[in-house]
């Protein structure tokens, strides 16, 4: 079940607007998409703002961080004419821990309906771990009947005992609590919360690659996030606490030169990979405190290029070591998909490509209309999945893990308990 902050979600219908907000380390971003035939979601909306008051994915200066999602919310709203009241947001930081485990439901011979997926779900809540950490994400991966394994969907068949297997995804509650209270504060209700990764999978992968196997990076500005999805589902997801940001810092530093001037060479010299030509290639590189240059500071591209590629060797080797420590490095086949930001630095393929030995692409939003050019790349993937996520409908209850809420009133109990049971 995705924490939705006590509200019942809803599916959206024909002409609904509905909201993504991805707050990230570097840039918030709002998507707003009114849904049009077949429940596809078109964008109307789009806002984005220099992020402030987050370091790692997790908030640091709540009024900071306030001011930049109400910003960006403010310019999507304006160009979609319309006011949203939810939003769909993402969590890339709050060290989320992935786990999987097996739930059992006696179902007594009669046939397997919503209700005993239910159960099983409403079981998975003792495998959140301790009281410091909230329960983002339950989604059922896989079921058997009386031992017959390998089943996608048990609603309908008949059996005695069914098995469920669920991933879980927790995250700290502090951080998670943090950001939904930044959100409130722009007047919006959080309609659920979705990890980074597995929104970028929603919005990036194809059916072939999470039927049969795939990983996705998502490399934000603080926080580098991965999901293996196979079969359809995701089943792993974890956290690297390195990305684009920390390359630009050590640009700043090992350079003498100002954080906006780091950033500005690597957006326009840089590269993950060196090449012959980087030694005759020149750069100017402002200095640190000097308004007025007494002598110009020219150093070859070679040198940008030896800051930048060690610390995006190290974040690939990090995702690596993740992966083969959690046994879904197999599971997740040879197939890798570059989301965020980051990735879009010439040469971040390749090197991944080196470091991880799978193969690897660039992952861009295919599933939604109405995106530009220039929010159609990497960076906006997560944004885009997040859309994919709260278009998708509820009454998918295998793929999407949504727990219904149990009836509030007596006679709505009494009859949810006679379909259960009889």
């Amino acid at each position: 079940m995705a924490f939705n902050g006590g509200k019942k979600a809803k599916r959206p219908t024909r002409g609904d607007l509905i909201a993504a907000l991805d707050v990230g380390t570097t840039k918030v971003c709002c998507f707003v998409a009114k849904i049009e035939e077949a429940g596809q979601a078109r964008v109307v909306g789009i806002g984005h703002q220099v992020s402030r008051g987050l370091r790692a994915g997790t908030i640091v200066d709540m009024d900071a961080a306030s001011q930049a999602i109400a910003h960006a919310v403010h310019a999507a709203e304006q160009m979609a004419g319309g006011t949203i009241r939810d939003v769909v947001a993402n969590i890339s930081g709050g060290q989320p821990i992935s786990r999987t485990a097996s739930v059992d439901v006696t179902v007594s011979g009669h046939e397997v309906g919503d209700g005993d997926v239910r159960r099983a779900l409403a079981q998975a809540r003792q495998f959140q771990g301790t009281p410091e950490h909230e329960l983002i994400h339950t989604v059922p991966v896989g079921y058997s009947i009386d031992g017959s394994r390998g089943i996608r969907d048990p609603r309908g068949m008949f059996g005695d005992r069914l098995e469920v297997q669920i991933h879980t995804v927790t995250a700290q509650a502090s951080a998670v609590r943090n950001l939904a209270t930044c959100i409130a504060r722009c007047h919006l209700d959080i309609e659920s919360f979705v990890v980074s990764p597995y929104a970028a999978g929603l919005a990036a992968l194809v059916e072939d690659e999470m039927e049969l196997g795939c990983t996705v990076i998502d490399m934000g500005g603080g926080t580098t996030t991965l999901a293996v999805f196979c079969e359809g589902n995701v089943v792993y997801t974890d956290c690297v606490p390195v990305g684009g940001a920390h390359v630009t810092n050590d640009i700043a530093r090992g350079l003498t030169t100002p954080v906006v001037h780091a950033e500005r060479m690597k957006t326009l010299y840089g590269s993950a990979m060196a090449s012959v030509a980087d030694e005759r290639e020149i750069i100017d590189v402002p200095q640190v405190g000097e308004d007025e240059p007494a002598q110009a500071n020219h150093v070859p591209k070679s040198l940008l290029v030896g800051i930048i590629q060690p610390r995006l060797e190290e974040i690939f080797e990090l995702v690596r070591d993740r992966l083969e420590a959690s046994g879904y490095s197999k599971v997740a086949g040879r197939r890798v998909v570059l989301t965020g930001g980051a990735s879009q630095l010439p040469g971040t393929r390749e090197l991944a490509q080196l470091i991880l030995d799978k193969q690897v692409r660039l992952g861009r939003p295919t599933r939604l209309a109405g995106l530009a050019e220039a929010t159609g790349g990497p960076a906006f993937a997560t944004a885009a999945g997040l859309l994919a996520h709260a278009a998708q409908t509820t009454a998918a209850l295998p793929a999407a893990g949504a727990e219904a809420d149990p009836p509030k009133h007596l006679w709505g109990r009494v009859g949810l308990w006679l379909r259960e049971n009889l």
